[in-house]
């Protein structure tokens, strides 16, 4: 049985969501220790031990330590059970992040078809809105094989959640490799600009501070607003955010979001996001920092060694490194150049068939 202390590196829940998709991959049962040991609320949050029970009921597994507040967990899988889901997070944890743990193991599942229906939070701090899963990680994983399509119901903000997402994957046999190791020329930029319970100019606005900082890359952003009449309006809090990501003649795409709060303009919340995607352009990476840690999984299972490019090597980059690396006996190297990080993945060709 492997055992991470959950205190390494970055210290936060993407070591345990790692470990479980990978784990259950892998057939590589763990006891983790320490969970989120770091953080200022210690051990195991709601949407944490969701994406434990998520992964239990989708493997079969036995477990133990899966409790509010556990700071401590073993974790041993059976095998993929394929059909529908439904999981209720119960707050507004964030959806983005139990997709995090699940995916890697469903997009190799012995399944023609698996489909999730998820209850949480689609757009809340510290976490990927559901906006760039649609339309950057879905997107990126296709290159890969697997066919991925991800619905909104509603949003979910903190901290009255209630978003409803449904996702549906088509597995492949087998993960193909990546070899992106340059931007490529912008086919376009697009995005979704989005408030709820909230007046229609804070989405208007968000876009418009996007677009005016974009215009001076000589970019022009195509973005879709998303508001709501008053008394047409289905969600339960207010909320908004801003999404936008662009697309590479080499295939691949690159994403940048920023999130609306209480007193933040909505124009610093529009050029936040373009802020993100503009140094992701000037750094001529392949992918955005945030899809950089999230493909580490996925590479390492997919048949051949991959190359691709990063602006920064960040914290949650290596640690999902030295996290796959426990489970999957692989080489992979983070290597800096004048503007990026070049990481190199080999793949083992593991699929679930």
């Amino acid at each position: 049985m492997i055992t991470i202390d959950g205190s390494m590196g970055e210290g936060g829940g993407q070591i345990l969501r790692t470990a479980l998709a990978l784990s259950i991959v892998t057939g590589e049962p763990f006891r983790m220790i320490n969970i989120r040991a770091r953080r200022s609320n210690p051990g195991l949050q709601q949407q944490h031990l969701t994406s434990v029970m998520a992964a239990a009921k989708v493997s079969g597994a036995r477990v133990d330590g899966a409790y509010r507040g556990s700071t401590s967990i073993t974790f041993e899988p059976h095998s993929v059970k394929c059909g529908d889901y439904t999981i209720d997070i119960g707050t507004a944890g964030s959806i983005s992040l139990v997709l995090q743990t699940l995916l890697p193991v469903l997009v190799i599942a012995n399944c023609n078809r698996v489909t999730l229906e998820i209850t949480g939070g689609t757009d809340v701090p510290k976490a990927p809105p559901i906006d760039y899963m649609r339309h950057v990680l879905a997107h990126n994983l296709s290159l890969m094989g697997p066919r991925l399509n991800i619905e909104v119901m509603r949003r979910g903000h903190y901290p009255r959640g209630g978003g409803r997402v449904k996702v549906t994957v088509e597995p492949a046999a087998k993960l193909r490799p990546i070899r992106i190791t340059e931007l490529g020329e912008l086919r376009g930029v697009w995005g979704i600009s989005h408030a709820v319970r909230l007046p229609s100019h804070v989405a208007v606005r968000q876009a418009k501070a996007a677009e005016e900082y974009l215009a001076q890359l000589g970019l022009s952003p195509k973005i879709t607003l998303e508001y709501y009449e008053q008394g047409s309006d289905p969600h339960l809090g207010p909320g908004s955010g801003i999404t936008l990501w662009a697309e590479s003649t080499n295939g691949q795409r690159i994403g940048s979001d920023a999130l609306g709060e209480r007193g933040k303009p909505a124009e610093t919340v529009g050029r936040e996001a373009a802020e993100g995607l503009a140094a992701v352009i000037k750094a001529g990476a392949a992918f955005d920092d945030h899809m950089g840690d999230m493909l580490v999984p996925f590479l390492a299972l997919a048949n051949g060694e991959s190359q691709y490019t990063v602006a920064n090597l960040t914290s949650h980059l290596s640690t999902n490194i030295e996290v796959v690396k426990m489970f999957i006996k692989t080489e992979i190297e983070a290597i800096k150049r004048t503007s990026n990080v070049l990481i190199k993945v080999k793949g083992i060709g593991l699929g679930l068939r």
